[in-house]
């Protein structure tokens, strides 16, 4: 009924093809995984081999995936570090595992990306076939939909949870709305940080699409760049990837660029579609204090509101977000384990995180942000 094909590079499938089943979210698009795998930023050289699944019928692509043979736990946001050194002292070997995962990218979204539920279940068990039949520990469905995971429990995967902090438009008339519906304590401290930002001689400018000319790329990828740079570490990605997007999806492009004096300071890059607005990288050149949460969230969010969006996903991790609007939301993730005594132990650990999650989502909802509604 299905034929199944493997890539080795996203760039082997039309990108007509592919978006047919992608849905609206920016990150599934032909155009950023080709990106990254084309910067070099996903690569084998850099530990991710892609071996994207298709399932056709009649010629037609009906199913496909983001599928990675990793070599390493960087860049999924989905923390694994204690699974794999648990592994490897009981001397089994974790790496190399499989990631249907977008790179670099804790969204959450559609992974399975099917023309209907028959199109998702087959992809799905020829996906747990084709790792049975590599030499690999484990496959991982990173960041899905909570309304998939009854199916991937069906079919033998580990449910497992993360919570993140999610700005929600309630119908905000403008900056000042959204204000007026927090508490007073809450209300005065937004106040004051923006206050200083602005006394300090800062005004930022936001800028979408063709308005990131090549001058703002530089200072994107700099501001990027530095930030890791500040915590000792590499980059993951090039100034080519940052080209390529503007290149081919730039009307999926906002920045929020900070100046003093008409000189840059600082920026956040962000991506959106018609309903999310996507915080992705942030970075300084000048340290000014409360910056970061003028470029990061409060310029975002009177963005949202002018522009009708409904959500914005501030990025990973980040309770600090609570006081200034944002909401705590559970992500989702599913684990196949090949040995099953491990696949025993990890489900017993996924039990008391499970616990504890739900203990810590109790407790973020308790720090109240919000006057009650009238």
């Amino acid at each position: 009924m299905f034929q199944l094909t493997q890539l080795t590079s996203i760039e082997e499938i039309a990108a007509g093809q592919w978006d047919a089943l992608a849905g609206t979210t920016p990150f599934l698009r032909h155009a950023f995984l080709a990106a990254l795998e084309r910067s070099g930023a996903a690569s084998p050289a850099t530990g991710w081999t892609a071996c994207h699944p298709c399932l056709w019928q009649d010629g037609i692509l009906v199913a496909c995936a983001p599928l990675y043979q990793k070599q390493h736990g960087y860049g999924e946001f989905v923390f694994d570090w204690a699974w794999a050194e648990a592994w490897e002292r009981a001397g089994g070997s974790y790496y190399p595992k499989l990631s249907c995962a977008i790179p670099f990218t804790p969204v959450s979204g559609p992974r399975l990306l099917a023309r209907d539920a028959d199109a998702r279940s087959a992809l799905l068990h020829l996906m747990l076939d084709f790792a049975r039949a590599r030499d690999v520990s484990s496959l991982h469905v990173l960041f899905p939909p909570a309304e998939f995971s009854a199916q991937y429990a069906a079919a033998g995967l580990m449910p497992r949870q993360g919570v993140q902090f999610h700005w929600h438009n309630r119908a905000y008339r403008d900056f000042e709305d959204f204000l007026d519906a927090l508490t007073a304590t809450r209300r005065k401290k937004i106040r004051q940080e923006r206050r200083r930002v602005a006394t300090a001689g800062v005004e930022t400018r936001v800028l979408t699409g063709t308005e990131i000319g090549p001058a703002e790329l530089d200072l994107i990828y700099r501001c990027y760049a530095n930030t890791y740079h500040m915590r000792g570490r590499s980059p993951y990605l090039s100034r080519q990837f940052f080209d390529q997007l503007q290149q081919d999806m730039p009307s999926a492009l906002m920045a929020v660029i900070a100046y003093r004096d008409q000189q840059p300071l600082a920026c956040a890059f962000n991506l959106y579609d018609k309903e999310r607005l996507y915080g992705r990288y942030w970075g300084e050149i000048e340290h000014v204090p409360l910056l970061h949460f003028e470029c990061c969230y409060y310029a975002g969010i009177e963005w949202c509101i002018a522009h009708g969006l409904q959500v914005f996903e501030g990025g990973a991790q980040g309770e600090h977000k609570i006081a200034r609007g944002f909401d705590p939301v559970l992500t989702h993730s599913a684990h196949w384990i090949a040995d099953p005594r491990f696949a025993s132990a990890v489900k017993q650990w996924l039990a008391r995180e499970s616990a504890a999650t739900a203990l810590y989502l109790k407790q973020l909802e308790e720090r109240e942000s919000f006057r009650p509604r009238q």
